[in-house]
């Protein structure tokens, strides 16, 4: 078998770097031992080019999530996980290497994806819990993920392979996709931010007052297109019936996550649509109806809120501890607890709530 059909996954990622950027030789950083002999990086390399408009960048692109040689997997439609990631970084004019913290924050994207079997698709974010860039005095602590506006998918003998460009964003660009869509929160921002360049060093884009009534407008005409929040502190302990008193169902939410489905009932169930919370244990679907009341079984718990306790309960919702109980249904509790954000050592480097 030639080189050529060996790496043909490899050469149609290189076929469409070709066609932005000609003979360009972009910085190639390979992977020293493979992810499959024990090797600590999952994607098998990195290559970053020059790009000089809308403004210098770096224009970064992985090998590795697509199948890159043979065909491996059985589905025929789609090569590997069905995409490669790419990543364009603010670059100064005297700059000759793409910054390292850029390549690593690729390749840890590599490990979440391989180790956990979740993909990306364009319109998903991704909270970073810190910098993006760790120990940097910046504002960018969470990824948005779009597809490349310069790098239409491909199909390949191995199956299709999309282009999704990482884009960092601040906290409160977060919750506004969040509460509204990433689509929406970054094509209200295309004219501050080119190319959807990241640059460590920017400001929220929600400080321009044109983009943050944008936002709110796009939010109360449309709601949110968030169906699905996973919320790492979730729990649920079912009302109980007693010989002189009835306790109520209790659902418990970490602090962090309280004020995003606080807002998240306004963009969901007050616009007619359900809310899933999922956590690795529990599951838990709110949505509208007539009457308030929920069903709990092995598949989780069911929580219908009428359009009162819905609103009662999306302004209650605070990020800050709490318990809080609904005029409109005595037969259940939201109990709020504090948040610990930890680094990768699992210090607590900040408490919510």
């Amino acid at each position: 078998m030639n080189e050529e059909a060996v790496t043909t996954g490899w050469d149609a990622i290189e076929e469409q770097m070709k066609k932005l950027y000609g003979a360009q030789e972009p910085k190639h950083y390979g992977t020293v031992l493979p992810y499959m002999l024990g090797g600590k990086d999952p994607l098998d390399g990195l290559s970053a080019y020059k790009a000089e408009k809308p403004l210098p960048h770096w224009h970064i692109v992985t090998f590795g999530f697509s199948e890159l040689y043979e065909k491996e997997s059985e589905n025929t439609e789609y090569s590997g996980y069905g995409f490669e990631l790419t990543f364009r970084v603010a670059r100064t004019e005297d700059e000759e290497e793409p910054p390292m913290w850029a390549l690593n924050l690729l390749q840890n994207m590599g490990r979440y994806v391989f180790g956990s079997g979740n993909v990306f698709a364009s319109g998903d974010y991704l909270d970073a819990n810190g910098p993006i860039c760790l120990g940097a005095d910046t504002q960018l602590t969470a990824l948005a993920f779009v597809e490349d506006p310069e790098l239409p998918g491909v199909g390949t003998p191995n199956g299709k392979v999309e282009f999704l460009q990482m884009v960092g964003i601040t906290e409160d660009e977060l919750e506004a996709m969040k509460t509204w869509s990433t689509s929406g929160v970054l094509e209200a921002s295309q004219a501050d931010l080119p190319g959807y360049i990241t640059d460590l060093s920017r400001d929220s884009l929600l400080r321009i007052p044109a983009i943050a009534e944008t936002v709110q407008n796009g939010m109360e005409r449309d709601g949110s297109n968030t169906g699905f929040l996973f919320v790492d502190q979730l729990a649920w302990e079912p009302g109980r019936n007693r010989l002189f008193s009835k306790t109520p169902a209790v659902l418990t939410l970490g602090a962090k996550q309280a004020g995003t489905v606080g807002k998240l009932l306004r963009g969901r169930l007050l616009k007619g649509k359900d809310l899933m919370l999922a956590s690795q244990d529990l599951r838990v679907v709110l949505e509208p109806g007539a009457e308030t009341g929920y069903e709990a079984g092995e598949q989780g718990v069911l929580l219908r809120l009428d359009e009162a306790t819905a609103d009662e309960l999306s302004r209650k919702l605070l990020p800050k501890e709490d318990r809080i109980e609904l005029a409109g249904y005595q037969g259940f509790t939201i109990q709020v607890v504090k948040t610990h954000i930890k680094d990768q050592d699992g210090n607590v480097v900040s408490t919510i709530g």
